[in-house]
């Protein structure tokens, strides 16, 4: 697994068939597929708009994505991992999604639209061309060209934002997609992947004590847009310490904020074990909207303290200092001495510009305060799927490497300040290498938080009586 050839990331074209794609839209492109490369197969306007022409093409083929152009410039289409057969059966395909290239008058605007029933992600049947959750998207319809678009339970969507409500079609193009990523030689950054390493951050945590005597405990803010693993980053940590996969904070997926109060979760060492000198405090998620999730207002009053555990989040009404449990005189135990950004690694670079701009404003608050920051790179092994057999190569993957930077462009924060993690999400059992790559996380946050209290006098320790 180690040893991956390393492959081009750039289109390759069958004799005398061109692709249509533009550099520009091949580079989009390869963001919304995670770096991959990908192969000219079958292209309708030299090959037929015709079904039979597209399997005998395409069948057999492994990970795939079709794409689609209409005369009002929008450019569209859908990606499946799974290889078509001809089979006349629904495909499963869990990693299956819809995509806009391009929209209206031809920019560039990318969108992802994750496919919502896994089983019913492809319809694989030898008369029809492409077909996206038996209708969802249909290219290639009655051997035609023209595409067939409809929300339903497989994928959910606005079918205007797709494609513009214009159906003809003025090439559709299917390419395969080599599911091999691209890695480097050797590590951009050096990590020891053994047990004895994950054990020594693990007591290095442990025995960690704030200088000051008057922070028992450094306090980590969490912070980030809805969805991209804010909860379950605190749930995967406390699962290492815990000895098992465990979620206390509630987490999961939805299109508003699944957390909604404010919470502070120390870490223990053990089921029944002594509290950790860290705890991260969690918020509602960030969203795009003004009025929504949470407010930048708020996130001053949690950074000062004024903010008491499980206060219930309002957008309609943000903390005041009248309002009930308003914490009016906090100490620098109850202030943020740390901020760890959580951000989805398969969409920094389709973020939404408003809540792009959302995320820039609560960096430049959060700068204000002098507080430090890490930004927490989630879903590594969604960017590159090679990771989910071998995490270790994550320092190596040219896509992950490729994500952060995006992420530093865009945040404006240093490469250095962005680690990339693995939560535990479907797994019912720990990994080594995932939780060293968490381990190591928080133990920079540690690092970050302590740098932080350099900023105060010191405090000489109390005498024994």
């Amino acid at each position: 697994m180690r040893e991956l050839c390393q492959l081009p990331m750039r289109v390759r074209r069958m004799a005398g068939v061109k692709s249509r794609l533009t550099q520009d839209e091949v580079k989009r492109l390869q963001d919304l597929l995670g770096g991959r490369q990908f192969s000219l197969l079958y292209k309708a306007s030299v090959h037929g708009y015709n079904a039979s022409i597209f399997h005998a093409k395409c069948d057999a083929q492994g990970p795939t994505v079709a794409i689609a152009y209409n005369g009002s410039g929008y450019i569209f289409g859908g990606f499946t991992r799974q290889s078509y057969v001809s089979s006349g059966e629904y495909i499963n395909d869990e990693k299956a999604f819809l995509f806009r290239l391009k929209g209206k008058e031809g920019v560039l605007s990318p969108l992802k639209i994750p496919v919502k029933t896994a089983s019913g992600a492809i319809y694989d049947y030898s008369a029809s061309g492409p077909n996206f959750g038996g209708g969802a998207l249909h290219l290639l319809n009655q051997n035609t060209a023209a595409a067939a678009t409809s929300s339903n339970n497989n994928y959910t969507f606005n079918v205007a934002d797709l494609h513009g409500n214009d159906l003809g079609l003025m090439e559709c193009e299917v390419y395969r997609v080599e599911d091999i990523s691209s890695f480097l030689e050797s590590p951009w950054r050096k990590i020891t992947w053994t047990t004895e390493e994950r054990g020594k951050i693990m007591e290095e945590i442990r025995s960690y004590k704030p200088y000051l005597n008057s922070v028992p405990r450094i306090r980590i803010l969490v912070l980030g847009p809805i969805g991209a693993g804010k909860s379950s980053f605190f749930n995967s940590v406390n699962s290492v310490f815990r000895g098992y996969v465990t979620s206390q904070a509630i987490a999961g997926s939805d299109n508003t904020s699944v957390t909604t109060q404010y919470r502070t979760y120390p870490v223990k060492d053990g089921r029944d074990g002594k509290p950790l000198p860290i705890i991260f405090c969690d918020t509602m998620g960030i969203e795009e909207k003004s009025g929504a999730g949470l407010e930048i207002d708020e996130v001053s009053s949690i950074i000062k303290g004024h903010v008491p555990d499980r206060y219930q989040f309002n957008p309609a009404a943000t903390l005041r200092s009248d309002s009930q449990g308003y914490v009016k005189t906090p100490s620098l135990k109850d202030q943020i001495h740390c901020v760890a950004f959580v951000i989805d690694g398969c969409k920094i670079e389709i973020l939404p510009e408003k809540l792009e701009e959302k995320l820039k404003q609560l960096r430049r608050k959060v700068n204000q305060f002098g507080i430090p920051q890490l930004v927490l790179l989630t879903k590594v092994d969604e960017i590159c799927p090679t990771l989910e057999e071998d995490i270790q190569c994550v320092y190596k993957s040219k896509a992950v490497e490729k994500q952060m930077r995006i992420t530093a462009e865009k945040l404006g924060i240093p490469l250095a300040q962005i680690v990339p993690v693995k939560n535990y999400c479907s797994e019912l059992d720990l990994s080594c290498d995932v939780d060293i790559l968490l381990l190591s996380a928080a133990r920079q946050l540690i690092r970050l938080a302590e740098s932080y209290l350099d900023n105060f006098p010191f405090e000489k320790p109390e005498k024994e009586p």
